[in-house]
């Protein structure tokens, strides 16, 4: 027996005892009478009510019920696609494609033709979108003045510090604020988000305006090695070919 169902007989066995008004027996024959016939009547409790449900009970498909749901959606030309009355954004690269959604219980898997490019956490409840900023920046970097109006502007705060350097710049340059942000926005995207928050931490410490160009002063933009070009020699190799080794012992 369970630890848990275990609980649960004593706890029925405590109730009980307190509707009786007392927790004296004449022997112990008649306190296992007394617990009997407690267990004996919940399970007759229960076996009622699950005649009365098996009642109402349809049958069960003949099929096996599909793991997923499929629906093909069409990539928007604001880089979002609509699932089950949900918004999700996906890259940017695929606005103007049809692509293939597979619906699971927790995730939303995106394929283009057999190849899956993405998968998203399933929205639950009354959560209606999820939109990443790194799928939007793209197009908003084109034309920042639509940051001012953008549907889910508030998806594009990735964390306090972002929302702190927008109230900053509108507070400080009101005509120019809405550039500088998506200029920020996008180098946290290409570079490290971790570093541009950092930056934008120390400049608001210091009462200084998180504009684009001090930013990106403070954060440490990794460096493409480069590299040489490779000569390789073959000879050791060509000596294992059987012609070089006739020549060699001719």
């Amino acid at each position: 027996m369970s630890s848990s169902l275990i609980s649960a007989v004593r706890e029925a066995v405590d109730q009980a005892l307190r509707v009786r008004g007392s927790r004296d027996f004449s022997s112990r024959a008649a306190y296992e009478r007394f617990v009997q016939d407690l267990v004996r009547n919940r399970n007759l409790t229960r076996a009622a009510g699950f005649q009365e449900e098996q009642a109402a009970l349809h049958p069960l498909p003949r099929l096996p019920l599909a793991p997923c749901r499929e629906f093909p959606v069409s990539v928007s030309r604001f880089s979002t696609i609509r699932v089950l009355n949900k918004t999700y954004s996906v890259p940017s690269r695929l606005i103007g494609t049809t692509v293939l959604v597979r619906v699971r219980a927790e995730t939303v898997e995106v394929y283009v033709g057999t190849s899956q490019v993405l998968t998203l956490p399933r929205l639950q409840g009354a959560t209606t979108h999820a939109v990443n900023y790194r799928h939007v920046i793209w197009s908003l970097v084109r034309k920042p003045g639509a940051f001012a109006h953008y549907r889910y502007r508030e998806d594009l705060f990735p964390t306090l510090a972002f929302r702190h350097a927008y109230d900053a710049l509108c507070k400080r340059l009101p005509q120019h604020a809405d550039r500088h942000y998506v200029r920020v926005l996008h180098l946290a995207a290409t570079t490290s988000e971790s570093e541009v928050e950092t930056a934008i931490g120390l400049l608001l410490e210091n009462s200084q305006v998180p504009i684009f160009d001090a930013v990106r002063d403070l954060v440490r933009i990794p460096q493409v090695p480069v590299l040489g070009q490779v000569s390789v020699n073959l000879q050791a190799y060509d000596q294992l070919l059987p012609s070089q080794q006739r020549r060699a012992h001719a």
